[in-house]
C-alpha cells in the first residue's frame, strides 16, 4: 500500500524524553491493564475466585460488583485454566502473590515486546504484508491498515471469522473497532511466529486472554507509540535501530529497577530481581569504542590492507600490529555473554558487514552467515533476549530482503532452569544408541540437568566441564522412540527435547572459545546464598562484584590471540578486594586500551 509518514521529520537525535515517557507510562498502563482483567475473570493478587454457580460447562459468569456478571464462553474458559495452572506451577517453592506478581509482569512485556517490534516493523516496511498494524500512515486517519484491508492481509479466516469482521466493521463503533484490532493483532503476532518465531510465539493461552491493546484509546499504549514517539526514532534510515530498541527496554524497566534498589537497602538481591537491578544500557559511543578496538582491530592485525581502518570511529590506530594468520570472515566468532537487549551484537554485526564488504560478499549474502556463523549471545532475562533476537534478525533483514522468509538458525540463548525438565523421560531418549555411548550420554545429560538447576541466576558464570560431547548429545536427545508407549509419563516429551537441546547448546557455547568477546556486565555484590556460594566455589579470587567474575571468566572465553572487551566500574584498578583479578590479568594478559 502507498504510505505517507505522519510524523516524519529531520533530526540530530533520538528523542529520549519522549522515548523514556513512552515506556514507563506503557508498563504501569500495560500492568493495570491487565490485572483489571484478570479480575474480571476472578484472579487478583489475594487469590483466585470460582466462578459463580449459575456458570455451566460452556459459560462462566464472575462478580465484579455490579448488577450484570461478567463472562467468559468456550475457548477462554481453557485459556483461564491455563492461566490458574500456570500460577500454580509457579507458586512452588515461592508464594501466590509472587507467581501473581511475575506472572502479570511477564505479560505486561511480552506484549510490549510485540507492540515496539511491529511498530519498528510498520515504520521500515518490514511487515511481510507490507501493511501496517498499529497506523495507517496517513496523517488524520486513525484507523490502522490492517483493519482497513483486512481482506488483502494474506491472514487466513474461517467462514465464521470473515462473517464476524464484516458485523464489526458494519457496527464501527469504537467498542467493535477494538474488538476487531485485538483479534487482528493477536491473528498477526501469530502470523509473524513465521518468520520471528523467538519473539512472536503462539498465543492461544492467557496471555492472549489478558490482552487488552486499543487503537482507539487516547491514553491506550497504541495510541501513545503512534502520537508521542517520532517515526523517525524508529526509522534504519535515520535514528532508529540501534538505539530505539534497547532505550526503550532500560526506559520500561527504570520502575522496577528503583522498587528493586530502594527495596534492597543492604539486603542481597533476589533470583528474580538480577535482571532489573543490574541491566544497564550501553552508552552508542561505548559500544563502538569497545568493538572498533577489539573485533574492528582483530581482523585489520590480519589483514593490514583493509579499508576498515577508515570505516571505526573509535579506533585507536596508534599501533596496529601485524598477525601472521590469514582468517575468512566466517572464522570470526564474537560473543557477548551478558546481551541484554543486543546493542553490542547489532554494531558487531555492521563492523563484521564492512569486513565481509572488504573480501567481496554480497550484503544479502552476508546477513545470512554474520548471524549463523560470527555471532553468539546469552542472556538469563526472557524479554531482553527476545529484543536482542529481534534487533539482530532487524539488522538483517536491513541488507537482506527476504530474511524473514528463510530459514535461519542462530546462536542467541536464554538460560532457564533444569528444574521444570522431567527427569523420567530421559528413560525415552537414546534408544537407538548402543549400550556404552547410551550410558555415557546420560550421565553427562543427568550432569547437565543438575549444573542447570539455578541457570537463570548463574547465567554465563557458569562452569562447564570441557569433556562434554555436544554432537552425542544432540543424537541422544534427538533418537526418541516411544510410539508404542505412549502414556502418561510421555507426556511433554516434546517440550523436554526442546529443553534439553537449549542447554546442550548452552553448554557448548560456555565450554567453546572465541575471537572477541564484549560484554557490559552486571555490576553486583550483593549475593543471595546460591550465588554467593557458587562463586566462592568457582571464583573466589574474583568474587567481590559480578563485574569481577566477568572479567576473569570472558578472559577464559577468549582465545589467547583475541580479545576481550568491557565497561566496567573503575574501582578494579584501586581497591585490595580486586588485587587477585589485577594480577591475573598482568601475569597473564595483556591491556590493549583503557579508559578511565
Amino acid at each position: 500500500m502507498e504510505q505517507t509518514a505522519v510524523n516524519r521529520k529531520e533530526k540530530t537525535g533520538i528523542d529520549k524524553t519522549a522515548i523514556k515517557n513512552f515506556a514507563v507510562y506503557s508498563r504501569n498502563k500495560l500492568m493495570n491493564d491487565i490485572k483489571n482483567k484478570a479480575a474480571l475473570i476472578g484472579i487478583t493478587e489475594s487469590g483466585i475466585q470460582k466462578p459463580l454457580s449459575t456458570s455451566t460447562g460452556n459459560v462462566q459468569f464472575f462478580d465484579i460488583g455490579m448488577t450484570n456478571p461478567y463472562q467468559i464462553e468456550g475457548k477462554a474458559i481453557n485459556q483461564r485454566n491455563e492461566l490458574i495452572r500456570e500460577l500454580d506451577r509457579r507458586k512452588q517453592g515461592s508464594t501466590y502473590k509472587t507467581a501473581y506478581e511475575t506472572l502479570i509482569e511477564e505479560v505486561a512485556y511480552t506484549w510490549f515486546n510485540r507492540i515496539i517490534a511491529i511498530r519498528f516493523m510498520e515504520v521500515n516496511n518490514y511487515m511481510p504484508n507490507r501493511l501496517r498494524v498499529l497506523s495507517s500512515g496517513v496523517s488524520g486517519i486513525n484507523e490502522p491498515e490492517l483493519i482497513t484491508h483486512v481482506f488483502e492481509s494474506g491472514l487466513e479466516f474461517t467462514e465464521k471469522e470473515q462473517e464476524w469482521i464484516i458485523e464489526q466493521k458494519s457496527n464501527g463503533s469504537n467498542i467493535a473497532m477494538d474488538e476487531l484490532f485485538q483479534f487482528l493483532f493477536i491473528k498477526q503476532c501469530n502470523e509473524l511466529n513465521k518468520n520471528l518465531p523467538e519473539l512472536f510465539e503462539k498465543t492461544n493461552d492467557y496471555t492472549e486472554l489478558l490482552l487488552t491493546v486499543s487503537y482507539n484509546d487516547l491514553e491506550g499504549v497504541v495510541y501513545k507509540i503512534i502520537h508521542e514517539v517520532l517515526e523517525a526514532d524508529f526509522d534504519v534510515t535515520m535514528h532508529g535501530q540501534i538505539e530505539i530498541l534497547g532505550w526503550l527496554y532500560q526506559y520500561y524497566n527504570s520502575d522496577r529497577k528503583d522498587e528493586v534498589i530502594n527495596a534492597i537497602g543492604k539486603k542481597v538481591i533476589k533470583k528474580q530481581d538480577i535482571p532489573a537491578a543490574t541491566q544497564l544500557f550501553t552508552t552508542d559511543w561505548v559500544v563502538k569504542y569497545m568493538v572498533d578496538n577489539s573485533l574492528g582491530k582483530y581482523w585489520m592485525e590480519r589483514n593490514s590492507q583493509s579499508d576498515l581502518i577508515n570505516s571505526l570511529e573509535f579506533l585507536v590506530t596508534k599501533e596496529i600490529g601485524k598477525v601472521d594468520e590469514k582468517i575468512s570472515p566466517e572464522d570470526i566468532r564474537f560473543l557477548d555473554d551478558c546481551m541484554g537487549s543486543g546493542h553490542i551484537l547489532v554494531y558487531a554485526f555492521e563492523v563484521l558487514m564492512k569486513i565481509y564488504e572488504d573480501e567481496g560478499y554480497t550484503p544479502r549474502e552476508t546477513a545470512k552467515l554474520i548471524i549463523e556463523k560470527n555471532i553468539y549471545g546469552l542472556e538469563i532475562d526472557k524479554r531482553s533476549y527476545q529484543l536482542s533476537y529481534f534487533a539482530i534478525m532487524m539488522k538483517a533483514r536491513q541488507y537482506n530482503r527476504r530474511i524473514l522468509e528463510e530459514e535461519v538458525s542462530h546462536n542467541l540463548y536464554l538460560f532457564n532452569d533444569s528444574t521444570s525438565i522431567d527427569p523420567n523421560h530421559i528413560n525415552f531418549l537414546g534408544k537407538q544408541l548402543p549400550g556404552a555411548k547410551r550410558e555415557k550420554a546420560e550421565l553427562q545429560i543427568n550432569y547437565l540437568l543438575k549444573e542447570f538447576e539455578n541457570a537463570k541466576e548463574l547465567g554465563s558464570i557458569l562452569r562447564i566441564k570441557e569433556d562434554i560431547d555436544t554432537e552425542l548429545l544432540f543424537e541422544f536427545i534427538t533418537d526418541v522412540n516411544y510410539s508404542s508407549q505412549i502414556s502418561f509419563e510421555t507426556i511433554g516429551i516434546e517440550d523436554t527435547k526442546r529443553e534439553l537441546m537449549n542447554i546442550v547448546k548452552i553448554a557448548s557455547v560456555l565450554i567453546d572459545k572465541y575471537d572477541v568477546v564484549v560484554t557490559n556486565p552486571p555490576y553486583l555484590n550483593k549475593f543471595d546464598k546460591n550465588l554467593k556460594d557458587y562463586l566462592n566455589f568457582n571464583y573466589k579470587k574474583y568474587s567481590r562484584d559480578l563485574f569481577s567474575v566477568f572479567i576473569y571468566r570472558n578472559l577464559q572465553l577468549c582465545k589467547d590471540s583475541g580479545y576481550s572487551a568491557y565497561m566496567v566500574p573503575n574501582v578494579w584498578m584501586f581497591i585490595n578486594a580486586y588485587e587477585d583479578l589485577r594480577k591475573y590479568i598482568i601475569e597473564n594478559k595483556k591491556i590493549d586500551s583503557l579508559i578511565d
